[in-house]
C-alpha cells in the first residue's frame, strides 16, 4: 500500500525580487573579471589583492543580492537570505509590511527578507497612507509588491483559521516551531575563504 504524499513543503508561492538583481550580476561580472585580470597577468606585475578583493566582491554580490529568496509552502514562509534560511510558520505570524524591504513579525520577533520591497519614496508614501491598496484586494493593474502584500496576507489568513488561532492570541504565541533556522554554511565558507585570500594577498 503507497504511503500518502506529504504536501507540506511543496512551493505553492514563490516571489519574485524587485530589486538589486541587476546590480548583483553586474557586481559578480566585475568581480570575475577582477580575478581572471590576477590570474592572466600575475607574471606582469598585477596586484595580487586587486585579484582577491574581486573575489570577495563577487561573493558578497552573489550571497547579499543573488541569493536572498522568498517562498511560501502550504504551511511555512520561507526566508533565504545572505547567511542563514528562515522558516517562520505562517500560522504563527503576527504582522507583515512591506516598506523598502518585507518585515515579518513572528514568534515575537522581527525577521526580514531584502527580495520584496519598495523604493524609499513609495515606501514612505506607503507608510504616510495608511493601510494601502494591497487590503483591497487583488486587481489589474496593481502594482507587484502590493499583490505581494496582499497574498502573504490570503496566506497567512488561511493557516491561521486552518491552525483555530487568532492574531495576537496565547493560542498564536503558543504554536511550536514558530521559527526554525538553518545556518548558510556554503556563503558562509565562500566569505570566509575570500577574506582570508584578501588577507594573505596584501602581504604577497
Amino acid at each position: 500500500m503507497a504511503r500518502p504524499q506529504d504536501h507540506r513543503h511543496d512551493v505553492v508561492e514563490r516571489f519574485r525580487p524587485t530589486s538589486g538583481r541587476l546590480t548583483g550580476w553586474l557586481a559578480v561580472v566585475l568581480g570575475a573579471l577582477l580575478v581572471v585580470a590576477g590570474l592572466v597577468y600575475l607574471d606582469d606585475g598585477f596586484p595580487p589583492w586587486i585579484a582577491a578583493a574581486g573575489l570577495l566582491l563577487a561573493v558578497l554580490a552573489w550571497a547579499s543580492m543573488l541569493r536572498p529568496a522568498l517562498w511560501a509552502t502550504e504551511e511555512h514562509l520561507v526566508m533565504r537570505n545572505l547567511a542563514e534560511t528562515v522558516h517562520i510558520r505562517l500560522a504563527a505570524i503576527e504582522e507583515t509590511a512591506i516598506g523598502q524591504v518585507l518585515a515579518v513579525r513572528a514568534a515575537d520577533r522581527r525577521h526580514v527578507s531584502p527580495v520584496v520591497g519598495r523604493t524609499w519614496r513609495k515606501a514612505l508614501v506607503s507608510r504616510r497612507g495608511g493601510a494601502g491598496t494591497a487590503e483591497e484586494g487583488p486587481r489589474e493593474g496593481m502594482p507587484y509588491v502590493d499583490w505581494v502584500e496582499h497574498r502573504l496576507r490570503e496566506l497567512v489568513e488561511r493557516a491561521q483559521r486552518d491552525a483555530g488561532v487568532r492574531p495576537g492570541s496565547a493560542e498564536q504565541l503558543a504554536l511550536p516551531d514558530a521559527v526554525r533556522r538553518e545556518r548558510a554554511v556554503v556563503p558562509r565558507a565562500l566569505i570566509a575563504v575570500a577574506v582570508v585570500a584578501l588577507l594573505v594577498s596584501l602581504f604577497l
